[in-house]
């Protein structure tokens, strides 16, 4: 099948009370292993890409490569630019084929952030993909942009709802108290305000900082209304320990071949546990 926007992917799950993973791939291979694993756990999924990762693969190379997949497999697939600030490269991404798209202009004062997202969510509607943005501002590194546990600040619930009424974005990433990156101790997430925040926007919630978060965590934010979960870090760590765990065995392999398949075989396990866990497997095509 085709690309497809995340909007009406992400609404079932929120209505269903589970979760779409979606994860950060910067290679061919950990792309396959994303679409092969979601077929074969018939599973809807989610592939993002960086802005870093845009600037160094070229958005048509990976767009290309993700409709590939969408056409080998039978469940759907969305292509999603991940915290994105430049509105060009948001633009060259929606020509070149993606389904779903994030501005982030949440460092900004709210009114920026409302016009910025507003721009956005017009360019997504009039071709009919998803707009997502975040309020609040999360913790941790993404992508080399660093944002430090005193800059880090959790979203208002009514200016959440707010926020959604006068964009009209599709989807919404609010600070919660996850971060980027591998945490250092427990995460510190207000789970009280997931729940204030998805009662007052019908718009689904997205997890960003989903690494390494405990599993009765992430269940209790399924619950709590979290339809989308961001998988990057972990995703990296998985694939590099695989191709690591080759060359520490053969230091002289120079095929590529040889460690890239591994990397991508320990790479769709650990994507189907992640479908598993966030209650997507099974729920393609409902």
């Amino acid at each position: 099948m085709s690309l497809v926007s995340s909007t009406s992917i992400l609404r079932q799950a929120r209505l269903e009370g589970y979760c779409v993973p979606a994860f950060n791939v910067h290679t061919l291979e950990m792309l396959q292993a994303v679409a092969e694993a979601a077929e074969e756990s018939k599973s809807p999924v989610i592939l993002q890409s960086t802005t870093g990762t845009v600037k160094h693969l070229g958005a048509t190379y990976i767009a290309a490569a993700a409709k590939t997949a969408a056409e080998l497999v039978s469940v759907p697939i969305v292509l999603h630019l991940d915290h994105c600030s430049d509105f060009d490269i948001i633009a060259r991404c929606v020509r070149a084929g993606y389904t779903s798209v994030m501005i982030d202009a949440s460092m900004h004062p709210f009114e920026e952030n409302v016009r910025q997202t507003r721009k956005v969510v017009e360019l997504a509607d009039a071709v009919g993909i998803n707009a997502e943005a975040e309020l609040g501002k999360i913790g941790g590194v993404e992508d080399g942009v660093s944002v430090g546990e005193d800059e880090a600040m959790l979203a208002d619930p009514e200016e959440c709802a707010l926020f959604v009424e006068r964009t009209g974005v599709h989807t919404l990433a609010p600070a919660i108290g996850t971060a980027h990156g591998i945490y250092k101790g427990g995460p510190n997430i207000d789970f009280d305000r997931i729940g204030l925040i998805a009662g007052l926007t019908r718009a689904p919630l997205v997890l960003h900082g989903g690494s390494g978060i405990p599993d009765d965590q992430v269940r209790r934010c399924i619950g709590s209304g979290m339809a989308k979960m961001n998988i990057a870090t972990e995703l990296r760590m998985v694939f590099t320990e695989a191709i690591k765990a080759v060359l520490d065995r053969n230091p002289d392999e120079n095929d590529p071949r040889q460690y890239m398949k591994p990397a991508k075989e320990a790479t769709k396990r650990f994507v189907k546990r992640k479908m598993e866990l966030c209650g997507s497997a099974g729920k393609a095509g409902r």
